[in-house]
């Protein structure tokens, strides 16, 4: 574990369990998905790996706090569908859309210890936004899929970048940059991955609730098939050297 994080894993507890107990305004959420797409992401950020493990991670949002109905909130871009009703950018919904375990098996909370005074102006700049319409880029997260595999990219501006667009991680960077802390120096904000924003190099304390990691089938399946194929080796030199 990088030494500028404490990671408190926390196992035996609900999403809502974990979340009700963990996050708090100003805080920085994460979220592993199990959709096509949300697998897609963690599948495309295994480059950033050293052992090209699967992220844990497809999703990153703002928790801005307990408000006046009771419910925590958080600020958001997203992709949300209701119905026939589709938003498409950042916005504002309650925390509970991550209670669902099959929907999200992996959750964690980095708590960066701001002062009361940030927490309120990023609250301030994340309301900015939703009243600005910034929208959800898909195609910004084809030119970060790009970097991912492109490693001297990431570094350059998003090649599919669009004005007022930002796709869930990259609306988290630049939040948090707006307000002078910068989750991922060297790094173009819109090539922010949720991996990238789990790794920050900020000083933080992390809480995790992991259930499983998506580890690549091919991985599994090469490593299945090697051990098939030592094994015939292994047994004919173990008879060798019994005689």
């Amino acid at each position: 574990m990088e030494a500028h994080a404490r990671e408190i894993l926390v196992t035996g507890l609900t999403n809502q369990e974990f979340l009700e107990r963990h996050a708090k305004a100003g805080c920085i959420g994460l979220a592993g998905g199990a959709t096509m797409i949300d697998l897609a992401i963690r599948r495309a950020e295994r480059h950033l790996d050293d052992d090209a493990h699967w992220s844990l991670w497809s999703h990153a949002f703002f928790l801005q706090g307990v408000r006046a109905d009771g419910h925590h909130w958080v600020i958001e871009s997203d992709l949300e569908v209701h119905r026939k009703h589709i938003r498409l950018g950042v916005q504002e919904n309650r925390l509970a859309k991550f209670h669902d375990e099959k929907l999200y098996r992996n959750l964690a909370i980095l708590d960066l210890g701001l002062t009361e005074a940030q927490v309120a102006a990023l609250l301030r700049e994340a309301l900015e936004l939703v009243a600005g319409r910034e929208r959800y880029s898909i195609r910004e997260i084809f030119g970060a899929l790009l970097g991912l595999r492109h490693e001297q990219l990431r570094g350059l501006e998003n090649p599919l970048a669009r004005e007022r667009s930002l796709f869930c991680s990259a609306f988290v960077r630049q939040l948090y940059g707006r307000t002078g802390v910068d989750l991922a120096p060297g790094l173009a904000h819109k090539h922010t991955t949720p991996e990238d924003i789990f790794r920050t190099a900020m000083p933080h304390t992390r809480y995790l609730l992991r259930r499983d990691n998506a580890q690549s089938k091919l991985v599994a399946l090469r490593t299945k098939l090697r051990r098939k194929a030592k094994a015939p080796l292994e047994r004919l030199k173990m008879r060798r050297e019994s005689r």
